[in-house]
């Protein structure tokens, strides 16, 4: 139990305020969509994404054994955080 609390900790805090919360948020601000619907796409694309992010993560468990998977994770999000600043400074 004490495991899926701290996975579930983990994935809610980097889920809060990120761009997927932010997208919902609009959509259920629109008056043309009802909340409920909003509610209800937003947590089945969520689940469903969640699915394939797993499914990805244990079948690169078999192959990736030798390469610290936190290092690569760590990586991608400063390469991606580096190409959000180099695009906003591009497009000033």
């Amino acid at each position: 139990m004490k495991q899926l609390l701290i996975i579930f900790g983990t994935v809610f805090l980097a889920e809060l305020g990120d761009k997927t919360q932010l997208a919902t948020l609009l959509f259920a601000a629109e008056s043309r969509y009802h909340p409920v619907w909003v509610f209800a796409a937003a947590a089945s694309a969520l689940v469903l994404s969640t699915a394939v992010a797993v499914v990805l993560g244990a079948s690169a468990e078999r192959y990736l054994t030798t390469i610290p998977l936190k290092l690569i994770a760590g990586a991608g999000f400063v390469i991606i955080g580096l190409w959000t600043i180099w695009n906003h400074f591009a497009a000033s």
